[in-house]
């Protein structure tokens, strides 16, 4: 079976159902894995070639709308009669849903079913610890400029509750808000949590956020609660946010969860 993915979420939800070894081509960003480095290229996940793809003659493309523009890959693989499915998770179950229909879709029922049933038992035990914490108020920064954040219907509201933490732009009700820095100080976090997509760890700066006018009205500054986080554990909507979790949590409460690790919740054992 030839595999194509669109966008390194997919290519992470591939690699869970152990099927890897059938994916011919991925998109520019999958890094996940370290071997799918390996594979060949079919662009950015915004301007994926799709002559490439069609060449491929691929027996399934895993497409995305995760990211608004990428709707423009499904309109081209239905207009090519390319055989697709397209996933658009927002939310921890929209991912839990999402690897049981790629496991349908390639004959791993059985083993999505009880990869979605140790996710579950890996958000149930973190919501059970979280129950008793004080929420930490948790400002996730998505983009600097412009300021772009997570608001209630992203899967990062989700998770900052079972880390012990509340995302101080939840009560939006849409996947992505877009405030302005007094916004942020009049929320007066607690902790600022840089995760700019697509955006490696050193190249982000806490220096930059400190630099903003009246950034030090904010606890978080004051208390030089600013953490730079790998974006691929928090921006990317698969199982691998567990991972994430893992480290989040004993950040925010070090007290109710043990230190974090690398390991993964799913792959252990």
């Amino acid at each position: 079976m030839n595999i194509v993915s669109l966008c390194p979420s997919n290519t992470e939800l591939l690699a869970y159902l152990g099927r890897l070894d059938d994916v011919v081509a991925v998109d520019d960003s999958s890094d996940w894995p370290p071997e799918v480095k390996r594979l060949p290229k079919v662009g950015p996940d915004l301007r994926i070639d799709m002559d490439q793809v069609e060449a491929l003659k691929p027996d399934l493309v895993v497409a995305s709308l995760s990211v608004p523009g990428m709707e423009r890959n499904v309109e081209e693989l239905e207009r090519r009669r390319l055989p697709h499915l397209v996933l658009a998770p927002n939310s921890l179950d929209d991912i839990a849903n999402d690897l049981l229909r790629l496991g349908e879709a390639l004959g791993e029922t059985k083993k999505a079913a009880e990869l979605v049933r140790r996710y579950y038992d890996v958000l149930d035990w973190h919501r059970e610890r979280a129950a008793s914490a004080e929420p930490a108020r948790l400002y996730w920064e998505w983009w600097p400029r412009p300021l772009f954040t997570p608001g209630g219907a992203n899967w990062l509201s989700e998770l900052s509750e079972l880390a012990g933490g509340r995302n101080i732009f939840a009560d939006f009700p849409q996947a992505s808000v877009q405030p302005e820095w007094d916004d942020v100080l009049a929320r007066n976090p607690s902790h600022i949590l840089l995760v700019w997509v697509g955006v490696q760890t050193k190249k982000m700066s806490a220096k930059a956020v400190r630099a903003r006018p009246n950034a030090e009205q904010a606890e978080a500054v004051r208390a030089g609660r600013i953490h730079i986080l790998e974006e691929a554990l928090y921006c990317r909507p698969s199982p691998r946010l567990l991972v994430g979790l893992k480290k989040l949590a004993p950040l925010l409460h070090p007290a109710l969860f043990p230190p974090a690790d690398d390991s993964d919740p799913l792959l252990c054992g």
